[in-house]
């Protein structure tokens, strides 16, 4: 088997990893933190806005059973792309709606879907989702990973 890799963010990682983990042929999702500038950032630290990063999920997959289209089509409908720097209750940069590609072929797949789900009139407002080149990924702390199956919780609105 050949994993691959994506990179998402759409707001609270714990909504989003919990998504992500009940995709058939997905092998793992981890929360964490990417797309700043500090090393090794803790939540705390995140939380500020100051470092740059988002909360974000690293989702690795086996491409024979579920595509990487099909994970962005995941993406697009657990979260609101058309918000700024937030989703829901959580307001900062550190929730933004956010691509992190590993590959060209990714980068592609991101865009042209970005632009299919933008020209299908679904939303009266822009789509604002940041799709760049990922970077080092930083697993959150072991708390926050697996959160919903560790605190008994069946969901989060996610959706602005």
């Amino acid at each position: 088997m050949t994993e691959q890799t994506a990179i998402f963010a759409a707001g609270c990682f714990w909504g989003v990893e919990h998504e992500f983990r009940q995709v058939p042929g997905v092998i793992d999702a981890t929360s964490g933190y990417t797309g700043g500038h500090k090393d090794n950032p803790t939540y705390k630290e995140v939380c500020t806005g100051a470092t740059g990063h988002a909360e974000a999920v690293k989702v690795v997959f086996d491409p024979a059973r579920v595509s990487y289209d099909d994970l962005l089509s995941v993406f697009w409908r657990i979260h609101n792309p058309t918000c700024l720097n937030r989703q829901g209750p959580d307001v900062g940069t550190q929730y933004r709606s956010a691509i992190f590609y590993t590959d060209e072929t990714q980068r592609e797949a991101a865009q042209k879907s970005a632009k299919a789900l933008q020209d299908s009139g679904q939303y009266d407002k822009d789509i604002v989702t940041e799709i760049t080149a990922a970077s080092t990924f930083w697993d959150a702390e072991e708390y926050h990973q697996r959160y919903f199956e560790k605190n008994g919780v069946g969901a989060c609105a996610i959706h602005t």
